[in-house]
């Protein structure tokens, strides 16, 4: 089976400071989180401000496809109970 996204929902988690959204392969249920650096490095725009949690959801909500697309790569490459994407992932 392939890794599809077909819930767009999408949460803060302030203890890993990321966000948290889920893929589906199959039947099974695949957490993700996007460190919110790896958003602020994503962005010119983002660079130096000190952003709110409105702020990362929005910016996650921009660039969803291409996060998604990193996703599946991290996926195809090892099987993880989750994965954090960093900034490292985007390039």
């Amino acid at each position: 089976m392939t890794l599809e996204f077909p819930n767009p929902s999408r949460s803060f988690d302030e203890v890993r400071n990321a966000i948290r959204f889920i893929g589906h392969d199959g039947m099974f249920e695949v957490p993700f989180f996007v460190e919110v650096e790896a958003l602020a490095k994503s962005s010119a725009g983002l660079r130096n401000m000190e952003l709110s949690e409105e702020m990362y959801l929005s910016t996650f909500d921009s660039a969803r496809r291409s996060i998604e697309d990193v996703a599946r790569e991290a996926y195809s490459h090892r099987r993880q109970t989750s994965y954090t994407l960093t900034a490292a992932d985007f390039r």
